[in-house]
């Protein structure tokens, strides 16, 4: 395999590499997320935590002052 070379000035190897950076750092928090919310799921299914109904939620927000529809 014949590889061939790239040159890339140091600015702009740091925005990219700092792009990359950012990106990796959002799928993290991303999948993460999934994981935070599967866990939850399970606890609620076994009881370890009461689950809220939507009306439940509602309430709760429009007693801190939130707009509901």
């Amino acid at each position: 395999m014949n590889m061939k070379t790239l040159q890339v000035n140091k600015t702009d190897f740091s925005k990219i590499l700092e792009t990359a950076e950012i990106l990796i750092a959002e799928v993290e928090k991303a999948l993460s997320q999934n994981e935070i919310v599967m866990k939850r799921v399970a606890e609620i299914k076994t009881g370890k935590i009461k689950g809220r109904t939507e009306n439940e939620l509602n309430e709760y927000l429009k007693k801190r002052g939130a707009k509901v529809d």
